[in-house]
């Protein structure tokens, strides 16, 4: 255990103590926070870890949302539906991904981005089962209040954030996480000796999947009512790996801080340049990759040669 991910960790308890100090503007935040940073977290498997560029995270969010909102719809506990939507959608990116994942750089990337519309347009014609264009109503669960039902999922989504952390440091450290690597570094040489790449890279497409859809699923609870347009934006695709730029490219610590950052700089452009707040942010966010072009995390490596200098 490296002292970074002993950090995210410790960050990500300090996350829990949100309820404490805040009301029910904090929690939503901390609830939007959590799910952000489990996007990054996943997509850093397959984009960090085995080096390829997918788009494919608001597929698995929508698939997952569908998924679990079908399932509440028609009575299934909270506590069966979302596990549902991470190991389908696990088990259904492993199977895509050993097709899929034999293209390389911006083919495979144009690949996975078609998945989003795809699944799309599935929900779409659905309409029996999902609703089609007029979305999916999901009743409401037994409450006790506006504060209590924000407590209550701010909490499910942080434990998914956990999960996904502590999935994301034993990949890290494992042998799967040194198969990544050598796909990242150099794939037809880790095919040369012997490494089932396909394998490995269909593993990597499932993780980055599994969390995703359970965070789609609880996304879904937590509004209670979702559309295809709604979970299946392409901006879903696009933040995590905003987020994982502005952190650090491969550190689940510098990817989980990236994803607050962004959910900062995207808050305080919304309440102060409203009519032109995505031309504000991505401005601010290419000035951010300019001058940190490897991230946040790159500071340390700056700092810390600095201080030994000076001492």
């Amino acid at each position: 255990m490296t002292r970074s991910n002993l950090i995210l960790l410790a960050l990500i308890a300090c996350v829990a103590a949100l309820p404490l100090f805040g009301g029910p503007y904090a929690l939503r935040l901390g609830t939007i926070a959590c799910m952000y940073a489990i996007m990054a977290l996943s997509w850093n498997v397959v984009g960090g870890l085995a080096g390829y560029p997918s788009f494919a995270t608001a597929a698995f969010f929508g698939l997952g949302a569908y998924t679990a909102g079908v399932l509440l719809a028609r009575g299934v506990p909270l506590a069966i539906a979302i596990p549902v939507a991470g190991i389908g959608s696990f088990v259904l990116a492993t199977l895509l991904g050993a097709a899929l994942l034999r293209l390389r750089g911006h083919y495979f990337a144009i690949a996975s981005l078609s998945l989003i519309e795809v699944f799309r347009e599935l929900v779409n014609n659905a309409t029996d089962l999902t609703g089609g264009g007029m979305g999916l109503n999901i009743p409401l669960t037994a409450s006790a209040g506006v504060m209590a039902d924000a407590t209550f999922f701010f909490y499910v989504m942080w434990g998914l954030l956990l999960t996904t952390a502590v999935m994301v440091i034993l990949v890290s450290i494992s042998k799967l996480g040194f198969g990544f690597s050598c796909i990242r570094q150099n794939e037809t040489a880790a095919n040369m000796v012997g490494l089932n790449t396909t394998l490995y890279k269909s593993i990597s497409f499932g993780l980055s999947a599994c969390f995703v859809s359970a965070a789609g699923g609880v996304y879904a609870a937590w509004v209670h009512y979702i559309d295809p347009s709604d979970v299946f934006d392409i901006l879903y695709s696009v933040k995590p790996i905003v987020m994982a730029l502005i952190g650090g490219l491969g550190s689940p610590l510098g990817v989980f801080v990236g994803a607050f950052v962004y959910l900062g700089l995207e808050e305080v452009v919304w309440r102060n340049y409203i009519q032109i707040h995505s031309g504000v942010l991505g401005v601010l966010i290419v000035v951010l990759l300019l001058f940190l072009p490897h991230g946040l995390m790159s500071l340390r490596d700056r700092l810390i040669p600095r201080r030994a200098k000076n001492v």
